[in-house]
């Protein structure tokens, strides 16, 4: 293998002189040594935080629950009516409703919560590991057909076709690939804002971005942070005042809830959300660790707080889960109204939110001093 070549800077050469430069020769094992340690910051010239990839900011070691959020470019209002426009875009969080409860029958992401605003959407997820092990290679090819093309073997497959060998061991690797993107938050948010993205450029007869970054997440790692995030996220509208009450509130999980409760000839709870099951205990049934009506008398007990800003009588009447998460009056509605801003990446008690952050290579605990104050 011939040799890396690296000239060195010359004082002539810099004035505009023609001057032979010299050589030093480097081998390209060492050369790759000297990238790698530029690549991971031992080697620094002044050089700032980078920001970690996506990968590691969910880890199923640390929590199954993250909360999602991804906006509009510049923030401005494409899923509402633009005043700078008169143009009305309100259909479009149809679109994203529709898109959320379909890819919620498919992927092994179990959706906990979610609130699609005019120019920003918020989505509660939960990794369901078990349920994509559990699925068999046909149902993992099926669900994946159901929102992408696939290939021609597993089309092919699909249709039980004569395979060979050869194409069997394909269609298995492409199969494995498939399942861990089936429980992937990553996919299922790419997933989400493709297709949107791409149906309102083509209405705006426009091209260019929709949303102004792929997603923000932040990892739930304890029972206070994941009802904290819920209720925040279901008074969305309240708080940006869309709506009177939570169960008013459009486009929302806890609309859907209260809904289908009141409907007598359906399940107590939607089958595209993830479902209240009650307190822990054992044996835990698959889902969120509260009771359903007590998450609701929470939401909209918080929800009156919020709307006429008595905060001096907040408690009176206390929700019984306040009791339960241990978690003083005040504190609860500075949660509800101020999560997304007032924590990072990661949200939970202080021991959580340490070994969380030692799981995903953080060098240094981010939000640590927010999440002491707020969960302990």
């Amino acid at each position: 293998m011939r040799p890396h070549h690296v000239s060195l800077d010359d004082p002539l050469q810099q004035k505009g002189f023609k001057v032979p430069v010299p050589l030093i020769t480097i081998d390209p094992t060492e050369l790759s040594i000297y990238t790698g340690l530029i690549y991971s910051g031992s080697i620094n010239h002044g050089s700032t935080h980078m920001p970690k990839p996506r990968k590691f900011l969910i880890s199923l070691a640390a929590t199954p629950y993250y909360h999602c959020v991804s906006r509009c470019v510049r923030r401005t209002y494409l899923c509402g009516f633009d005043h700078h426009t008169n143009t009305d875009y309100e259909h479009r969080r149809q679109w994203i409703e529709d898109r959320i409860h379909f890819l919620a029958k498919h992927f092994a992401v179990d959706v906990a919560a979610f609130a699609i605003m005019h120019n920003h959407q918020h989505l509660v997820l939960h990794i369901n590991k078990v349920k994509s092990l559990n699925w068999s290679d046909k149902e993992v090819c099926q669900h994946w057909h159901q929102i992408y093309k696939g290939t021609v073997l597993t089309q092919r497959y699909l249709k039980d076709e004569v395979l060979t060998e050869a194409e069997l061991t394909a269609v298995k690797i492409r199969l494995d690939l498939w399942r861990e993107r089936l429980c992937s938050i990553s996919w299922f948010m790419r997933a989400l804002n493709e297709p949107i993205a791409r149906q309102a450029n083509a209405e705006d007869k426009c091209t260019g971005s929709f949303w102004e970054s792929r997603f923000k997440s932040q990892a739930l790692l304890d029972e206070k942070a994941l009802m904290a995030c819920l209720a925040y996220v279901d008074l969305n509208p309240v708080r940006a005042k869309m709506a009177e009450t939570p169960e008013t509130s459009e486009h929302t999980s806890i609309k859907l809830r209260c809904e289908t409760l009141k409907e007598k000839d359906t399940p107590e709870q939607p089958t595209t959300l993830m479902p209240f099951v009650g307190n822990p205990r054992e044996p835990m049934p698959a889902g969120l660790p509260f009771h359903l009506e007590d998450y609701i008398k929470l939401v909209d007990w918080s929800g009156r707080i919020i709307r006429e800003g008595k905060r001096g009588s907040i408690c009176n009447e206390l929700p019984p889960i306040i009791d339960r998460l241990d978690i003083e009056p005040e504190t609860w509605i500075n949660l509800v109204t101020t999560f997304e801003s007032r924590f990072k990446g990661l949200v939970g008690g202080k021991d959580k939110v340490k070994r969380a952050a030692q799981i995903m290579g953080f060098k240094r605990t981010p939000g640590l001093a927010s999440c002491t104050a707020l969960l302990h």
